[in-house]
């Protein structure tokens, strides 16, 4: 309701929503803290997800979901990034934007295209605050056909093996202790970081408005995205770098297709396995 997605007007509103608007400073620290908890529960999911091996059959298609909603998650996360129109804000756009130009043929008309011009400008801002609130809808019913494939076949176990028997229900036992339980202590969590240390995940650079003229000693983005972006800067050769990247996301959804069908799907008794995770 206060945000501007103006070049010219981004950083200022961001500003305006901080200092002048009721409890703005709360719920864009909520927003900003929220969105690095959020991930932090999606990497406890997709661990335990491989630990257990919860991605072997049947469940294989839940697992694909799961990625592509990750995929999704973090398509909406880096273009929130850039709404704030800061120095980290700015360049992050242009150095994600830029890696599909190392696409053969398409890549640079298809920069162009993503940027609505020759550069990251208001076109692209104004594109990315339309998606930024957009995916969130994909999302939300990209999760309804998660839950619906997780009842499809019921949860996986610790044992990693088939039970059809002495089955816990939803509720009261396993909802109000464990889901709720855990959810007070993660947002208990949350209100400390927002109290007490809100730009403690954050960039001290993206309190500069965006320069398109000074480039920042070190471009980095969030935290949540570092593991792709070391894969990215470990490479010296930009289309292999891109490629290795992609690869991050695309290899685990394949994981059950290249997997056996084994009887026992856990880590808990496969020591081997164990370790290597």
């Amino acid at each position: 309701m206060h945000y501007t997605p103006h070049v010219d007007y981004a950083f200022n509103s961001v500003e305006h929503i901080m200092r002048d608007v009721n409890n703005g400073w709360l719920l864009r620290y909520l927003h900003a803290n929220g969105a690095s908890f959020f991930f932090i529960t999606v990497y406890i999911h997709i661990a335990r997800g491989l630990y257990y091996g919860s991605y072997q059959a049947p469940r294989h298609w839940l697992w694909v979901t799961g990625i592509i909603l990750f995929v999704l998650i973090m398509g909406a996360a880096f273009m929130g990034y850039v709404l704030p129109w800061g120095q980290m804000s700015f360049w992050a756009a242009t150095v994600i934007t830029n890696l599909f130009s190392a696409l053969p043929f398409i890549g640079e008309v298809l920069v162009q295209w993503l940027w609505g011009g020759f550069s990251v400008d208001n076109p692209t801002l104004n594109r990315f605050f339309s998606l930024h609130y957009l995916i969130p809808f994909l999302v939300t019913g990209l999760s309804l056909i998660h839950l619906i494939l997780v009842h499809h076949h019921g949860n996986n176990n610790p044992f990693g093996i088939d039970a059809s028997t002495n089955m816990v229900s939803f509720y009261p036992y396993s909802f109000p202790f464990k889901y709720v339980f855990s959810g007070l202590i993660l947002f208990l969590s949350l209100l400390i970081m927002v109290c007490f240390a809100p730009n403690y995940l954050g960039h001290t650079d993206n309190y500069i408005p965006a320069n398109s003229l000074v480039t920042p000693t070190h471009i980095v983005p969030e935290w949540y995205f570092l593991p792709f972006y070391a894969i990215l800067r470990s490479i010296p050769d930009k289309v292999l770098g891109v490629a290795a990247m992609g690869a991050a996301l695309v290899i685990p959804a394949l994981f059950p297709f290249f997997m056996p069908r084994l009887v026992i799907r856990s880590s808990t008794f496969r020591i081997l396995h164990r370790k290597l995770f």
